[in-house]
């Protein structure tokens, strides 16, 4: 009998038999994987609630800010107090989940964590808002309130304004740090919703911001400009930009005006004719003196404002009017049709001793284009005419100001108007006062050039004509310079004219042009002057492909090309500048002459490195129009062919 070992019991395609599962082990397996994902579950409901919170509580933080401002705005001190204390604590609250252990773990997740940390940037820069802006704006109260601010005849209430000045002066600079800061807030990458948001956060900061630094600027000057330290008086000159000049349009008229503890009042109505030519000039520098020499600016008001800068033109109003009527002005206010639309919008029309009505939809017509088809009727009769024409000017201007000057229905919607005005450089302002003009200067208001390195194309329109032509002409600038690998780079300065004077029988005085100038009616005639950047040099001037002469010029260091520039009715005329110019830092500025039309401006210059000067109206960096904003706050050199003008050829 053959003998076999235990271990040869199994044949050799047996298999061992399974071992049975252990129910307890795979129970558990099924425990933890429950477990897993209740924890998942729960995690996405933690986030979502939280996102929830998050979003509830920025929502109510945006909403009871807009109420505080409201209620500010409104008069309503007590209420902006309570909606600006939610504000706070609202987005206290966002901030506070934001920045919780699980949103900061997701927030340092490289890529997956951009949106996360860029909604925890978001918060702080909110909680901020609310807490270093709002509330002390809240507590400035009169200074904000226009309800409060402006009383009873249109005074303005002073030693509030003047009380409020430091913590204006805080909060601005608080208002700017956080928009700065909201600058610097990182892009979400995949999540565009957020992105949006960070946005609409940069851009609403950045306007925050300018308001309150124009408040404050206006708490530091006005209530010494409006006479709570002693009565005050102004030159106010009203331009027609029909006729182009450097800072807006000829002076047609003026006022003298007195302000006293915030109470506006005339003094004197009168036409550029009654200001006399036997004046002694005024030295502005040896710069001023070639460019505009030619032109007897200082003692003729009718070419007072050739220069862009408007400090000169206020001084030279203030020389003229010493020398006429003994009186020192404390300083120079000009303004124009356009603004006065934007005034009469906020505080409804003004009637005319004959019953004419002038709104804000008729007042440019009316005195930048009817009133000389109107009045000039004989061109044998021309002297006679042209004072009826100047007389009815003068008592628009006059009913505008007098209904300024009485109750205010809407004082926010006045100064809104005004605002707007200065945003778009319709308001100009120069103190004769060194410290008030020192704020000035770097503001809208004071339309200054700018004396910095920074990319700079003034573009600047001169009547040359002796017309009311500008009154049809639209302009395009644009602006395009290299980029920013050399010392320096090439750039092109382009401008677009067109003449879309109709073809009306329209007098001398519109359409006509000097007698030694003799060119078909509607043809307008512009020295176009280009303000460039600092250390730009011309390689070429051009009038449509042509080779044009250019005169050279200097004003306030910027290098000065002016060429002048035939427009026939129907047609467009492109000028184009090309240059060399450093490779400067700073943002680069296009300023807007405050003419009639709402010229197309674009500029294509990179920012090299920084930020330097104010930008009164420029066009952004990248293609575009400027927008006015809110507040409560050229040139050339004629040729020896070209003279100036007689008393007799008087506008």
């Amino acid at each position: 009998m053959d003998a076999k070992s235990p271990n040869n019991s199994h044949s050799e395609d047996s298999t061992p038999a399974e071992a049975p599962k252990d129910p307890r082990r795979w129970s558990g397996r099924r425990r933890i994987l429950t477990g897993v994902g209740v924890a998942a579950v729960a995690v996405v409901a933690w986030f979502g609630y939280s996102a929830w919170q998050v979003q509830h509580n920025l929502t109510g933080a945006r909403d009871n800010a807009q109420l505080a401002k409201d209620s500010l705005l409104g008069g309503d001190t007590e209420g902006a107090q309570r909606a600006a204390s939610e504000a706070r604590e609202r987005a206290a609250g966002a901030q506070d989940n934001l920045h919780s252990a699980p949103w900061s773990a997701l927030a340092a997740v490289p890529g997956l964590g951009a949106p996360f940390e860029s909604a925890q940037q978001m918060s702080d820069v909110v909680v901020g808002l609310t807490r270093d802006v709002l509330t002390p704006a809240v507590d400035a109260g009169v200074a904000l309130s226009p309800k409060d601010l402006i009383g009873e005849g249109g005074s303005v209430q002073l030693q509030p304004l003047r009380d409020a000045a430091p913590a204006l002066h805080e909060t601005s600079i608080a208002a700017r740090n956080l928009a700065t800061q909201a600058q610097g807030i990182r892009g979400a990458r995949y999540l565009g919703l957020v992105d949006d948001a960070r946005t609409e956060l940069q851009n609403q900061t950045d306007d925050v911001a300018k308001l309150l630094e124009n408040t404050s600027i206006g708490a530091d000057v006005l209530p010494a400009m409006l006479g709570l330290d002693g009565p005050r008086s102004y030159f106010l000159a009203f331009q027609t930009n029909a006729e182009a000049r450097a800072t807006g349009g000829l002076v047609g008229g003026y006022s003298v005006i007195h302000a006293s503890n915030g109470k506006l009042g005339i003094e004197k109505l009168g036409k550029n004719t009654e200001v006399s030519y036997d004046k002694r000039p005024l030295d502005l520098g040896a710069d001023y003196k070639s460019m505009y020499g030619n032109y007897n600016p200082s003692v003729d008001i009718r070419n007072s404002n050739l220069s862009s800068h408007f400090p000169y033109a206020g001084q030279i109003w203030q020389s003229m009017w010493a020398q006429e009527s003994g009186q020192r002005v404390d300083g120079a206010i000009a303004t124009d049709p356009v603004a006065l639309s934007y005034v009469l919008a906020a505080v409804g029309p003004v009637t005319l001793p004959d019953g004419e009505v002038v709104d804000a939809d008729n007042v440019v017509e009316l005195t930048e284009s009817t009133a000389y088809t109107r009045f000039i009727t004989d061109e044998a009769n021309y002297t006679a005419d042209n004072a009826d024409r100047k007389e009815y000017l003068q008592t628009i201007a006059g009913k505008v100001v007098e209904k300024m000057t009485g109750k205010i229905e809407s004082p926010q919607r006045l100064l809104d108007a005004v605002g707007r005005a200065a945003g778009e450089r319709r308001i100009a302002v120069w103190s004769a006062h060194p410290e008030e003009q020192a704020i000035l200067a770097d503001t809208t208001l004071g339309y200054t050039v700018p004396q910095d390195p920074a990319p700079y194309a003034g573009v600047v329109i001169n009547n040359n004509g002796g017309n009311k032509l500008d009154y049809y002409l639209d302009r395009e600038i644009d602006y395009t310079a290299g980029d920013c690998t050399d010392d320096t780079r090439t750039s092109t300065v382009t401008v677009r004219l067109t003449n879309n004077t109709p073809d009306t029988d329209f007098p001398r005085i519109v359409a006509g042009t000097f007698k030694e100038k003799p060119l078909p009616y509607g043809t307008n005639l512009a020295m176009v002057s280009l303000l460039s950047t600092n250390g730009a040099t011309l390689t070429k001037a051009s009038i449509d492909g042509k080779q044009s002469f250019a005169i050279h010029g200097n004003e306030l260091g910027h290098p000065v090309f002016t060429v002048p520039v035939t427009v026939p009715k129907g047609a467009t005329v492109e000028l184009r500048y090309e240059l060399n110019e450093p490779t400067a830092p700073g943002e680069a500025r296009v300023p807007v002459q405050p003419l009639v039309d709402d010229p197309k401006v674009t500029t294509h210059v990179p920012n090299c490195g920084g930020e330097v000067g104010p930008h009164p109206r420029s066009a952004p960096p990248e293609a575009g129009t400027t927008d006015p904003s809110r507040s409560i706050e050229s040139s050339f050199r004629a040729p020896r062919t070209v003279r100036c003008r007689t008393r007799s050829e008087s506008t």
